[in-house]
């Protein structure tokens, strides 16, 4: 089973800008669209089982009408999947809905999501304004730590001079709510490998590989792999900055993990966390 932890998709209307935005933003120029026909034939052309679909909410307005392409996303059936994105074999989708701590409603967002069977939330503290030292996120870290996995974006610290995503703030996190069921995306930090290796590595959370073999240091990426146990890693691709295809090529690339942990990466580890 083949399972994309980190990919990104945006309804048609907002498609455009938003891919925009990531190009300005990362100064990565990327081919795809980012619409989710696009993404579903890219993960066909990859062999993927199944999709992680990730969306977040830069401001509080945008919540709720992210969180309704989300649930309507995770209502599609095979065939209309299929036949919206062209393909003949789509992989299975699982999206995860968003949060913002601006949000008046959230409470009832939360129990939206739970009501739709959805499994996790995405944050993008940067992309969101959202520190993760903030007390504010206590209650929802409260509300969400029995059932919901969350994704955290981690590092940009080239990017965020107050690097709003630091390993070291989510590793406090981790010991105030020891029961979270949390993913550090970027193998724990992008730009902060170090940290995430002295801050996150060996603890009870989940590594992505996405947006890092091809930019970390690859003695860097060994240490943190070695410490952390191939277990708690997933796959990711962080499309469309980079295509499922492509970023499984550069998982079985690393040398230094034999067939069985690639295996794992590549999607036993996120069916075990997915409940699959």
């Amino acid at each position: 089973m083949r399972i994309d932890f980190h990919s990104h998709a945006f309804a048609d209307k907002i498609a455009q800008k938003a891919v925009e935005q990531l190009i300005t933003y990362y100064r990565i120029p990327t081919a795809y669209d980012g619409t989710l026909p696009a993404l579903v034939r890219e993960a066909v052309k990859a062999k993927l089982d199944v999709l992680v679909l990730l969306v977040a909410a830069t401001k509080a307005s945008q919540v709720k009408p992210a969180n309704d392409w989300a649930i309507r996303v995770s209502r599609y059936n095979a065939d209309e999947l299929n036949r919206l994105c062209g393909v003949t074999r789509a992989p299975r989708l699982v999206p995860f809905g968003t949060f913002h701590p601006d949000d008046p409603f959230w409470q009832e967002e939360i129990r939206r999501l739970r009501l739709a069977g959805c499994r996790g939330i995405k944050l993008h503290p940067e992309f969101q304004g959202i520190d993760l030292a903030d007390p504010r996120l206590n209650p929802f870290f409260e509300e969400i730590s029995p059932d919901f996995i969350v994704v955290f974006h981690m590092g940009d610290k080239t990017k965020s001079p107050d690097n709003f995503s630091a390993p070291r703030k989510l590793a406090a996190i981790l010991e105030r709510f020891p029961k979270l069921k949390a993913v550090a995306a970027h193998m724990g930090g992008f730009c902060c490998w170090e940290e995430s290796l002295n801050e996150l590595a060996g603890r009870k959370v989940y590594f992505d590989t996405s947006s890092t073999v091809r930019y970390a240091d690859r003695d860097l990426l060994k240490k943190i792999v070695a410490k952390h146990g191939t277990d708690r890693i997933l796959f990711g691709s962080d499309f469309p900055l980079q295509s499922p295809a492509e970023a499984y090529a550069e998982l079985e690339s690393l040398d230094f993990l034999s067939a069985s942990q690639k295996e794992d990466i590549a999607g036993k580890n996120a069916a075990v966390l997915l409940g699959l």
